[in-house]
């Protein structure tokens, strides 16, 4: 990479966790309803995956989307106006928090259901492999969901089909409330792909580079021709499963053990310890990183709600 693009990784994992930040003030004040699951620790993760792509590829994720809509490409005005529920937002302020997406930019959502997103997943490969296309298929889902039904049917059948997919287990050490040696028998996750002969590793989701560089290898193999690839990715959410959560199923020490090893803090050392800009320069990052993120909150606060007609658009109906 060359200094503009290690710059572009730091800027984004710094927008990244000061619009979950302002988020959580946001929806302490009453202005963001429903449900609000916060990225805030595993920065390092989309942003490396998603760093790695082709435009053709594919994402898709579950309801922690805020941090990957951001990194391909959706500006911070329309991600915070859709948590707002206003017209301005990426989906018209009818998606909200767990529906982030824009196909235009291969984001295909931001999904609720726990592991229902990984089937559809399956679907968007097999159609690129039918087309000819060589586009891959990124699908990132919580270790809370390889305990589901879907994930095994759909690990098979993209197995059986050889598709052009990378599975992506975001391995944050907890299902909510649930510790994963507490619901899951395999608890290296990546073990469960052995038992569809799907190739697999770990990474360390709190090194960016490193989950940029395992993403770059292994999407090139997937679009040679290989099959499917699993990746189980190591990280940790600083705050709660969601704005809910008393967190009364962890301790503050676990809690501030991982936070000694904040992504953004050891990318920070990474790119001055070697020279590749200063302080200074970061500095400057991150002060228009604030002001970017000042600015959509303002636009997204003025914006319009939208109007009552919409709940009649963008609806599906069928005829019998």
């Amino acid at each position: 990479m060359n200094k503009i693009e290690y710059l572009e990784l730091f800027r984004q994992m710094v927008l990244i966790r000061r619009v979950e930040e302002e988020a959580a003030q946001l929806y302490q004040q009453g202005k963001i309803g429903g449900f609000l699951h916060l990225y805030i620790g595993q920065e390092a993760v989309s942003t490396g995956l998603i760093s790695a792509r082709k435009p053709q590829d594919r994402i898709i994720t579950a309801y922690r989307d805020h941090g990957v809509a951001i990194n391909a490409g959706i500006p911070p005005r329309q991600v915070i106006a859709e948590l707002l529920g206003k017209a301005t937002g990426m989906s018209k302020g009818k998606g909200g928090s767990m529906h982030m997406a824009n196909p235009q930019l291969n984001l295909w959502g931001g999904h609720a259901v726990v592991g229902a997103h990984l089937p559809i997943a399956t679907g968007l490969a097999l159609g690129d492999q039918y087309a000819g296309k060589d586009g891959v298929t990124i699908c990132m889902f919580g270790d809370g969901a390889t305990n589901i039904g879907w994930f095994h049917e759909a690990l098979n059948l993209s197995k059986v089909w050889n598709l052009p997919m990378l599975w992506v287990c975001e391995n944050n050490q907890y299902g909510m409330g649930t510790a994963v040696e507490r619901a899951s028998a395999v608890t290296e996750i990546q073990r469960k792909a052995d038992g569809y002969a799907i190739p697999n590793e770990r990474v360390d989701g709190m090194d960016i580079l490193g989950v940029r560089k395992v993403a770059e290898r292994v999407l090139g193999e997937i679009r040679s021709g290989k099959g499917p690839y699993f990746l189980e990715i190591l990280t940790y959410r600083f705050r709660g499963h969601s704005m809910g959560d008393p967190e009364r199923y962890r301790k503050q020490e676990e809690v501030r053990k991982w936070q000694e090893n904040d992504p953004i803090g050891i990318y920070h050392k990474y790119i001055v310890d070697n020279k590749v800009a200063s302080v200074q320069e970061l500095d400057e990052i991150e002060a228009q990183v604030e002001a970017d993120v000042k600015d959509a909150i303002e636009f997204a606060e003025s914006s319009p709600e939208p109007s009552p007609d919409e709940l009649f658009k963008d609806i599906y109906v069928g005829t019998y």
